[in-house]
């Protein structure tokens, strides 16, 4: 008989540094009611550091792989954790959290944290609000303020990792000073800003970007080559798809831009596409390249059904507005 776990007994394993922390625990500290929360902050301090970090990158690999756990919880309780992994970790662990409370608490982080990881973090699930305040999800004044903050970063002397990641999360608001602050970094002769901007973007979803994306597509830099093919993808540039085929056919081609060249192709879509992904799963003999082909081809299915739905939806507007 399987002896029944409780969650003391998951904090007890806890607290041993010489046993591993089995995949099975990992499920107890999802979805944390009060008592079972102090259970687990009343332990927190007597764990070994690196035992700590050991079980939140556990966490956090299980939140990717597993849509049903939530670890909001543990999040919000390690915000102010003496440990800057720990505090980093623990605002990665919220990264599904969309409740308006916690964007101050980020604010605070992103401006004032004396340590940089927690403020790195802070600054890319600040953008994940950005972004549903522009789904009027979060109050226009609140998304201000984070707008604000962000643009702080931006022009600010910080750490320019820490002002590159706050102008790729800004790309998401449609403040009209935003695109200016995308135009300088574009213009700058550091590769990393170029393509910190072509990242923004990407994700801006404006067309106004398109030629900037597709004059980079080809750039012997593949940190830039990386960032616009990307872009060229989430912003679903058909111009794109020639120069997006050359690069797979060039058989020097940095595996990562390759790859990420495969996936836009399946945001973008059409028939040249389609053809060239069927061609490439006949033709390789790679299980993993054949698994990741098979899925881009799926998203190249979901996206011309989108886009078919969507013509659907304008051609069934049209119709309505010519009879009013």
């Amino acid at each position: 008989m399987t002896e029944k776990i409780s969650f003391q007994n998951v904090l007890d394993h806890l607290l041993d540094s010489k046993k591993d922390i089995p995949q099975s625990h990992l499920k107890f500290y999802s979805d944390l009611e009060p008592k079972s929360l102090r259970l687990f902050l009343d332990v927190w301090s007597s764990v070994n550091p690196t035992r700590k970090l050991l079980l939140l990158d556990g966490l956090l690999a299980n939140l990717d792989s597993d849509s049903v756990v939530s670890y909001e919880e543990i999040g919000r309780a390690l915000l102010d954790d003496p440990d800057s992994e720990v505090r980093a970790r623990a605002i990665r662990l919220l990264v599904e959290s969309d409740d308006p409370k916690l964007a101050n608490k980020l604010i605070d982080i992103v401006l004032h944290d004396a340590e940089l990881a927690p403020r790195l973090e802070a600054v890319q699930l600040l953008g994940e609000f950005i972004l549903l305040g522009e789904l009027e999800k979060v109050k226009e004044d609140q998304q201000r303020q984070i707008e604000d903050a962000l643009i702080a970063i931006v022009r600010s002397e910080d750490d320019s990792v820490l002002r590159k990641r706050a102008l790729e999360s800004l790309s998401f608001s449609s403040r009209p000073e935003i695109a200016a602050l995308i135009e300088s970094a574009f213009a700058r002769s550091d590769p990393a800003w170029v393509a910190s901007a072509l990242r923004a973007m990407g994700r801006s979803h404006d067309e106004r970007w398109n030629e900037n994306i597709v004059s980079m597509l080809l750039d012997e830099d593949p940190l830039i080559k990386f960032a616009a093919v990307e872009a060229s993808g989430q912003l679903i540039i058909e111009a794109a798809v020639p120069i997006l085929l050359q690069i797979l056919e060039d058989e020097e081609e940095d595996d990562d831009v390759a790859t990420a060249a495969i996936w836009a192709l399946s945001q973008i879509g059409g028939d040249e596409a389609r053809t060239y992904l069927v061609a490439l799963i006949e033709q390789t003999e790679d299980e993993d390249l054949v698994e990741f082909l098979e899925d881009a081809l799926e998203n190249l299915n979901f996206t011309e059904e989108f886009n078919k739905f969507d013509l659907l939806t304008l051609d069934e507007e049209d119709e309505i507005d010519e009879e009013e």
